[in-house]
């Protein structure tokens, strides 16, 4: 399927009195990647809550699918409530009384960024042409909105899971534009499984016959099937196998029993995040983001991953999900072994696997704000 419908866009940078937590727009010209291709004529969505006083700049950045909409109920183009609604806004951990929270959403997304669904420069979407994209060439684009906000520097870069690759990214790159650091369940690099659990994902996208190649626009319908399942590999990762056998085990959805061509619960709980996220999703954003995502190594020309991270200058807390089997805590206590000044890895105990870094705000909150106001 297509992007979803953008509200009203507001083009240029943030003005006072811009209503909390409303998508707007900011055209950011011509993004260069790595590879040395141009993405031209890029416009940015983003959200902002809160009043900017030349400090107190927050940049949240979200995880795979998620978008901008950190904070707020949901509403026209939003279809559900923020992502962290209960860590972002006034008198929260994320205080929007005190900070300016800017959270953009991703170069290569579907939410109100460029990315494959966006016309390209003859008016059709860019589909199959849409370039390959690295985790530094989403960061740059981000670089190139906050020059356009007026935002020299960061008070913090907050991210979890691909979001922390980018909050990552922010510190090594621009340093003297990050004053502080928060690293939720991500790594300084991807791993050989966390490849393997994008490719395969990638690979099922691919093969549905409606994803014509990824020019499907056109077309009747997109490739469903394959985002569908795409996200049912991605969910049984997110959580963990102690949550899936306490809340399901063998229990079968309904009265039809298995061998009557019943489900089993756990099956049914996957359809319904498949099909949730076929219904607001592009497929070949999710295509291009988990590549991006696979593209991920912070020590990649720089002399390896402890000579990147000796870059980092920003005040920094590093933490991680006991029961995060995507993203391991090994993961995390090597950022904060490598960089200058963490202190210890912080561990957040759940029973939520990868996704804890969402639900659990009752122990993110506290870290976020001892940081914040440190």
């Amino acid at each position: 399927m297509s992007a979803l419908e953008p509200s009203p866009p507001v083009t240029g940078a943030w003005r006072e009195g811009d209503a909390p937590g409303r998508r707007q727009f900011a055209d950011i010209g011509d993004v260069v990647l790595e590879s040395g291709l141009v993405v031209p004529s890029v416009r940015m969505a983003y959200e902002t809550w809160g009043t900017y006083d030349g400090t107190n700049a927050v940049l949240v950045l979200h995880a795979l699918t998620g978008d901008s909409h950190v904070s707020g109920e949901a509403g026209p183009g939003h279809p559900s409530p923020g992502w962290w609604d209960t860590l972002v806004g006034p008198g929260r951990a994320i205080d929007t009384e005190r900070f300016f929270v800017v959270a953009p959403n991703i170069l290569g997304g579907c939410q109100g960024t460029t990315g494959p669904s966006s016309p390209a420069p003859d008016g059709r979407p860019w589909g199959s042409r849409f370039p390959y994209l690295t985790v530094r060439d989403q960061v740059r684009a981000e670089a190139q909105l906050a020059d356009a906000l007026g935002i020299p520097a960061w008070h913090t870069a907050v991210g979890g899971s691909a979001g922390g690759m980018r909050a990552l990214e922010w510190a090594v790159m621009h340093p003297g534009r990050v004053e502080r650091l928060f690293l939720l369940a991500t790594t300084p690099w991807a791993s050989a499984e966390q490849i393997a659990l994008s490719g395969t994902q990638i690979a099922a996208i691919r093969a549905d016959a409606a994803f014509h190649g990824g020019d499907f626009y056109d077309e009747k319908h997109g490739p469903h099937a394959g985002l569908d399942i795409a996200r049912r590999v991605a969910h049984i990762s997110y959580r963990s196998e102690r949550e899936l056998a306490e809340r399901f085990g063998r229990l079968v959805q309904g009265d039809q029993a298995i061998e009557d061509g019943g489900r089993y619960a756990v099956e049914s709980y996957l359809e319904h995040h498949g099909a949730k996220l076929v219904a607001r999703f592009d497929a070949n954003s999710y295509v291009v983001l988990s590549a991006a995502m696979n593209s991920h190594d912070v020590g990649r020309g720089r002399g390896g991953v402890e000579s990147a991270l000796a870059r980092v200058t920003a005040r920094t807390v590093v933490a991680g999900i006991d029961s995060d089997r995507l993203y391991p805590l090994s993961q995390q206590q090597a950022l904060a072994e490598g960089i200058p000044g963490c202190a210890e890895l912080d561990v957040i105990s759940s029973p939520h696997g990868h996704d804890g870094f969402l639900v659990e705000f009752d122990q993110v909150g506290p870290l976020a704000a001892a940081l914040l106001t440190s």
